[in-house]
């Protein structure tokens, strides 16, 4: 295997741009302002390539897969598992929460409070079922790659791999060339990768520059509460499911650390999506599936947004001294788990989430939203991570119980990790 100096290797270069932005941040917050446009900039490059990537994943998925009833029954697998881990997600944070009680003797005059009329000027208002529904078909192809709307892009690409499978032999020549398509847009976002330093230092320096660690403090057991808590879904939950299915979370977990610290460093899980289908299928998904589970999780399979959301709920009404019963609570599980999926893909949609779920049940101010923008920021980070985590073991599930999964691909994969790994500590020392 070929060397690679220890300054090349992509986590050290993310994780010495995340420690200097955090600097920035601090030690300069007005210049740590100026950086957001560095992890802006980062973040769209990313999303130029995700709507082609996505289309050009499922299309060849289901081309080559060719039995439409075996697409189905995989899609059918895929969202039986997004419901019952989600619903595992939002039950745990709320065991949490009302154990640990981190509202309990807060004021909520004595805090300091944001705006927000911006996510719930329609959001208070719940979500419109009919309009979600019918916002997933796109009215017009080419406007849906424009905006880049996952949900949309899905539905005309399982629609045009369904097409090209039922041409036979006749669509081979349309196959071949999006196969080579596809091969030109997995450069270029290896091309746009080598810049994930630089939208990391952005993104964190323009965090820590414009929040301030300061605003912490008030809500800090709220934040550690549900850190800790994604830590347990991830290292119980989530593990248990993964030796159920004959894998291990923690070399999967070393597998994705790359895309786990870009995350970290931008908040958002999408700057990785393309990144994360190629890597599911090399570490032995089929292209079908890999092309089928992770853009649908983006959108119904959110186990990090889900915490946070149950977590956020009882939380506000610990501060304003509201006792919650057990039917209250179970209420609360219910709405959530329809409004977590509501709002999936729409800008600020955790505000929009709580703001509906708040006025479900009408025993909370929509007011105390205000109390979570300043650390709304820094939890960001876990969701997505969660997120990422949580879509990546879903996939693997999927594909191994549909015989979908190359046991010696996978085999191959972590021992090429484990070399590298090897490598890297050989140069460090």
């Amino acid at each position: 295997m070929k060397k690679q100096r220890i300054y090349k290797n992509l986590t050290f270069q993310v994780l010495t741009a995340i420690f200097i932005g955090v600097m920035v941040g601090l030690i300069w917050p007005e210049v740590g302002k100026e950086m957001k446009p560095v992890g802006d900039t980062f973040i769209n490059a990313v999303k130029m390539v995700i709507a082609p990537i996505i289309f050009l994943t499922i299309v060849l998925g289901i081309a080559k897969m060719g039995d439409m009833k075996k697409v189905g029954k995989v899609g059918g697998k895929a969202f039986i598992y997004f419901e019952v881990v989600t619903t595992l997600a939002l039950m745990i944070g709320l065991i949490v929460v009302n154990v640990i009680k981190p509202g309990a003797g807060l004021n909520f005059n004595e805090l300091e409070k944001g705006d927000i009329s911006q996510y719930t000027a329609n959001g208070g208002e719940g979500i419109n079922w009919i309009e979600f529904v019918t916002h997933i078909v796109p009215s017009n192809m080419v406007d849906a790659f424009a905006k880049g709307d996952i949900l949309q892009v899905l539905f005309f690409s399982i629609l045009f791999g369904v097409g090209l499978a039922a041409l036979g032999e006749k669509g081979k020549i349309v196959i071949e060339f999006l196969d080579k398509l596809s091969l030109v847009f997995f450069k270029i976002i290896g091309y746009v990768m080598k810049a994930a330093p630089l939208g990391a230092f952005g993104a964190m320096a323009y965090t820590i520059g414009h929040f301030g660690l300061a605003s912490l403090v008030p809500l800090g057991k709220l934040m550690i509460s549900v850190y800790v808590t994604m830590f347990l879904f991830i290292f119980v939950v989530l593990n248990i499911i993964c030796k159920m299915y004959g894998f291990s979370l923690w070399n999967y977990l070393k597998f994705i650390k790359d895309e786990i610290l870009i995350v970290l460093g931008t908040s958002s899980s999408e700057s990785v999506l393309p990144r994360m289908m190629d890597k599911m299928e090399r570490i032995g998904c089929s292209k079908s599936v890999v092309g089928l589970v992770i853009p649908t999780g983006y959108s119904f399979n959110l186990d990090g947004t889900s915490i946070y959301l149950s977590m956020a709920v009882v939380f506000l009404a610990q501060v304003f001294g509201v006792d919650l019963t057990i039917g209250q609570q179970v209420t609360i599980l219910l709405v959530l788990m329809l409004t977590s999926k509501g709002a999936a893909g729409v800008t600020g949609s955790g505000f929009i989430v709580l703001a509906s779920t708040l006025a479900a049940l009408q025993v909370i101010p929509l007011e105390g939203l205000a109390l979570l923008l300043g650390v709304d920021r820094f939890m960001s980070e876990g969701r997505a991570i969660v997120n990422l985590i949580g879509n990546g073991i879903a996939t693997m599930v999927v594909a191994k119980s549909e015989n979908e999964f190359d046991e010696n691909k996978a085999k191959k994969a972590i021992s090429e990790m484990k070399l590298m790994k090897q490598e890297q500590q050989k140069q460090a020392v």
